[in-house]
């Protein structure tokens, strides 16, 4: 595990913030306002060596749970929220209202380590009970709330990072609890409030849409498909030129490298295993799994669940602008082919894979153009790869004398020797 010396220094900042508490007005800025506030209600009411969250009647917690809306989202969404633990060595909760644990799940160790400190169904994590922690301040604030390691006002949990974000009711704007995301401070990786966030989004719109088939009159709603019960869509990659995803006609928001993921798992319908998957990705380069788990859990929460574990599998069909390209050179059709060309796949990329793919789609459709050649396939061409010298000679040989195209082939050709 690397923790960055920045990580470490920053830590450090935050510790002997509090051991200047009550902090003066010009402290490091490495404590945000939000926590310096924290810190201070905190005092009143919880002692800072507090080694475990006070605990709810499991009688009570048990039945806030069956009466809640979030029950029925957790039914829902509980295969991804599992996955989304499971791949990132987290804690997911959630939460009533009033910060109380409702619900988590998380692996094996990673569970022992947070029940240590209550945090389990039932746990008690409002500001006035254990101090300042982020699923309370996403309440407090309505808003995604990162508490980082020392941030947290009781000692116990310094060595845990929390993302949490509020979950609303659709229909009345009331607030029903929070998802939080939890793990060691070592741990810690720069998608958390990013996954936290969608997720959050993910789960409110199952609880909207449970609560409204409960209202219906078919009753309570059942179990659905790993959907999380959206209609089955189609996930379209545009890869040859400028990227991107879309999923039902909506533009996904992913980073390059969320793009390239899909890119891989799109080429591989079968699935890839966790190293393979990293293979693919980052060859030889210095990088955790951790990050790349962190990547494949927003683009699961941002393709709304549609993506399994072990392997990794698109569980959703699948359009690319490459299986257009190489179905148009396979059925002998090379200016189709060189229409659909939109430029090399995710040009600059650093995936081994995806640089070889990219090396053979350009191959096949220029081999295509130079076995057939003619000039509208190469004018097309010459769009995208206007430098491609030898495409246009070829076309411009085989166009007879007095053709007009001859004037356009020759005009791109000089052009691509200059």
């Amino acid at each position: 595990m690397t923790v960055t010396v920045e990580a470490r220094r920053r830590r450090a900042e935050i510790a002997s913030a509090r051991g200047a508490h009550p902090a003066p007005a010009a402290g490091p800025a490495a404590v945000r306002e939000e926590i310096r506030a924290s810190w201070a209600r905190s005092a009143a009411t919880v002692a800072p060596d507090l080694d475990v969250a006070p605990m709810s009647d499991p009688d009570d917690v048990e039945r806030v749970w069956r009466g809640s809306p979030l029950q029925h989202a957790v039914r829902v969404m509980g295969p991804q929220l599992e996955r989304a633990a499971e791949d990132g060595d987290l804690v997911v909760a959630v939460t009533d209202a009033s910060a109380r644990i409702l619900w988590t799940s998380a692996g094996r160790v990673m569970r022992r380590r947070a029940e240590s400190v209550g945090f389990a169904p039932g746990g008690r994590w409002d500001e006035a009970s254990v101090g300042t922690n982020a699923l309370d301040l996403a309440l407090r604030t309505g808003q995604l709330s990162t508490v980082w390691s020392a941030e947290h006002f009781a000692h116990a949990v310094e060595g845990w990072v929390c993302w949490a974000a509020p979950v609303y009711d659709e229909r009345t704007g009331r607030a029903l609890g929070v998802v939080d995301l939890s793990t060691t401070w070592d741990r810690a990786q720069p998608l958390g409030p990013a996954t936290a966030g969608a997720l959050a989004q993910l789960v409110q719109h199952a609880a909207s849409t449970a609560r409204s088939r409960s209202d219906g009159p078919d009753g309570p709603a059942g179990p659905v498909g790993a959907t999380g019960g959206l209609a089955v869509q189609v996930l379209e990659l545009r890869l040859l030129g400028a990227g991107e995803a879309r999923l039902g006609g909506r533009r996904l928001q992913l980073t390059r490298r969320q793009l390239e993921v899909l890119a891989l798992l799109a080429l591989h319908p079968e699935g890839m295993s966790l190293p393979e998957l990293h293979a693919s990705l980052y060859g030889d380069a210095p990088v955790t799994t951790s990050t790349l788990k962190a990547e494949v859990s927003h683009v699961r929460a941002a393709l709304g669940g549609a993506l399994t574990s072990r392997p990794y599998r698109l569980a959703l069909p699948v359009r690319t602008d490459v299986d257009a390209v190489l179905d148009a050179v396979a059925q002998g059709e090379p200016t189709a082919a060189a229409e659909r060309y939109g430029g090399e796949l995710l040009a600059g990329t650093e995936s081994p894979e995806l640089r070889q793919h990219a090396s053979y789609v350009t191959c096949a459709v220029r081999e295509a153009l130079l076995a057939a050649p003619a000039a509208e396939a190469a004018l097309r061409w010459a769009r995208t790869c206007p430098w491609d010298a030898e495409v246009l000679s070829a076309a411009l040989a085989a166009v007879p004398a007095g053709e007009p195209s001859r004037a356009l082939l020759a005009a791109r050709l000089a052009a691509a020797d200059l």
